[in-house]
């Protein structure tokens, strides 16, 4: 669950807490080009108010209606599908050939909202099964993310979103940082170069003390983590480089040229014995080759990477047009 949808939780609590009805929508599966992904949430209080989303709109319209109306039980979770044929996908304004299935249900006491908010407020990962025979829920705590739907259930996983570590408090850092946020990560930022980290000023985005290797290890990179390596310096870059491979985080890259990736490379396997399986997990020259140059286009091309590789796409390497400048040429990140 990305930060979005984790406001929206707490929209549901405090609407609750202050006495309204509060539907709450999950989307549990999609075909086609679908507005958001499996998992989004969206909230709907008895007089039409709307936390969260699920389409551009229209669905969250229907939903008011349906929530106004009072067709929606109150004891028990139901199934939704929107934009199976072609008329009502045009009806919803969904993407051509775009739908999706909502397991909706109404907040009542044995939805466990304060207790699963109190939950992740400790930084927890949460399994939250949901019985659609009664709307009953548990929790338990979780170390992965699932999201499965059966006749019986819905389990779905919430907790801290993607985190994203930078090593270095430079200009293309500032960039890289500011986008990053606006992408629901969480943004911590390790520079032992005093000069660098008093000038650091982005707001949302945490500084982090120490050395870059202690850094990682302390942030303990799982499967939602990120780490980048943007100083310059190998004795900086290539101590962070060190621990994140050969961590869980599911992207590690390291700016430089490919010249300098060969280089960082060897000095990886020859000085602190990384194999060639971690070596082979290293982003580097880092981000999509896209001919980028300035430090926003750059951080443009790295954060397109980083969520190519969370979603599972391999981008091929790009073919320069003909009279214009290549593309290795312009972007040597």
């Amino acid at each position: 669950m990305d930060n979005v949808d984790l406001q929206v939780i707490r929209t549901v609590r405090d609407w609750c807490n202050a006495g309204h009805r509060v539907v709450l929508a999950t989307v549990t599966r999609t075909w086609g080009s679908a507005p958001r992904p499996v998992g989004s949430v969206v909230a709907v209080r008895g007089d039409g108010q709307v936390a969260g989303s699920v389409s551009g709109g229209c669905i969250e319209d229907d939903l008011i209606e349906r929530v106004r109306g009072t067709s929606i039980a109150a004891d028990r979770p139901e199934k939704v599908c929107y934009g199976v044929t072609g008329d009502e996908a045009a009806r919803f304004g969904l993407p051509c050939g775009g739908s999706l299935e909502l397991v909706v249900e109404t907040i009542t006491a044995r939805s466990a909202i304060d207790e699963l908010l109190a939950r992740l407020e400790r930084g927890g990962r949460v399994t939250r099964t949901l019985h659609l025979a009664d709307g009953r829920v548990e929790l338990a705590a979780s170390a992965g993310e699932v999201l499965v739907l059966s006749d019986e259930a819905l389990v779905t996983t919430l907790g801290p979103g993607f985190r994203l570590l930078l090593i270095g408090a430079g200009q293309l850092t500032h960039y890289l940082a500011t986008m990053a946020l606006a992408l629901d990560y969480e943004v911590l930022i390790c520079d032992p170069r005093e000069e660098y980290a008093a000038a650091w000023a982005v707001a949302g985005a945490s500084l982090v003390s120490g050395m870059p290797d202690d850094a990682v290890v302390a942030l303990r990179p799982d499967a939602h983590t990120a780490v980048v390596a943007l100083t310059h310096d190998p004795k900086l870059d290539d101590l962070a480089l060190m621990e994140a491979l050969q961590s869980e985080a599911f992207y590690v890259g390291a700016i430089g040229s490919q010249a300098n990736q060969r280089k960082r490379c060897e000095r990886l396997k020859q000085h602190f014995g990384l194999g060639d399986a971690a070596l082979a997990r290293l982003h580097g020259p880092v981000g999509l080759k896209n001919g980028a140059r300035t430090p926003p286009e750059i951080a443009v091309s790295i954060l397109a990477e980083m969520t190519a590789v969370r979603y599972g796409y391999r981008i091929l390497p790009p073919v320069p047009l003909q009279g214009r400048a290549s593309i290795e040429a312009g972007c040597s990140v």
